[in-house]
């Protein structure tokens, strides 16, 4: 497999539409590109950490098609949120073990926000479980990380894609996955969407001048899909494959 030279790869957040990241890993595989190092938020946190640890996109779409929304959240009495996914970090201990961040063949970065500041954490130690529950924490759903003195919720807040921390571990080419750069918001069913369509809705303006700098921007239409709805992860995973595969081509093909 080629391998550009210090190529990035940026994972956003997006919920259930983080399927969309699986079809952009398996355009990648099938053209034969590779990252040499990864970021991930939120759902993209996910992704990112199992790539980072020589998962495939198949096993990947595996676990991601065995999931449920009651898979990655459990009842939690706290004052900072209803629901705790602390499954969540059970399924990646699961299926990579009790890793660090800092041991990942591929260098990885999971982005956060300490809710107690405002301010960005980019993890590049620690309990990778741990980290991915962290950045994947929704204020007002689940429960903070609690992490020292920080409380560590959804890195959505701070930086949704990723970019900058790749530029900081020395990538020279970054491709990044902005699930929402096209997205229509629906009208909210309940207070987990409401709360999710604001959060992301907040973010998109800041998130198009974050991802600037990267070299590629691969953003699939999503609109139809729910942020919630596990059912219709096969269709987001084929979306995401196929919007990606002619980008890929052809910024590949400008590349060799």
């Amino acid at each position: 497999m080629d391998t550009f030279s210090s190529t990035g790869l940026a994972f956003g957040g997006g919920v259930v539409l983080g399927a969309a990241h699986i079809g952009v890993l398996k355009a990648m595989d099938e053209i034969g590109l590779s990252a040499e190092c990864v970021a991930g938020t939120s759902i993209g946190s996910f992704i990112a950490a199992m790539y980072a640890f020589g998962k495939s996109w198949q096993e990947i779409e595996a676990v991601a098609l065995d999931l449920d929304w009651t898979d990655l959240t459990g009842l939690t009495i706290s004052g900072y949120g209803f629901l705790s996914n602390r499954k969540f970090g059970e399924i990646v201990r699961a299926r990579l073990g009790s890793c660090r961040i800092e041991d990942a063949p591929i260098p990885l970065a999971i982005v956060a926000t300490d809710i107690c500041t405002g301010d960005k954490v980019v993890l590049r130690k620690g309990d990778v479980a741990t980290a991915v529950m962290a950045s994947s924490s929704i204020p007002g759903i689940f429960r903070p990380v609690e992490s020292g003195p920080m409380l560590l919720v959804d890195g959505v807040l701070t930086e949704n894609v990723p970019v900058s921390p790749l530029k900081e571990m020395g990538a020279g080419k970054i491709i990044c996955i902005d699930l929402f750069g096209r997205h229509t918001f629906r009208r909210p069913e309940h207070l987990p969407n409401l709360l999710l369509n604001a959060f992301y809705s907040a973010m998109r303006a800041i998130s198009q001048i974050q991802i600037r700098s990267a070299d590629l921007i691969i953003s699939p239409d999503l609109s139809r899909f729910s942020l919630v709805d596990m059912s219709a992860v096969p269709e987001i995973l084929d979306t995401g494959y196929r919007e990606a595969r002619p980008l890929l081509e052809a910024w590949a093909g400008g590349h060799r």
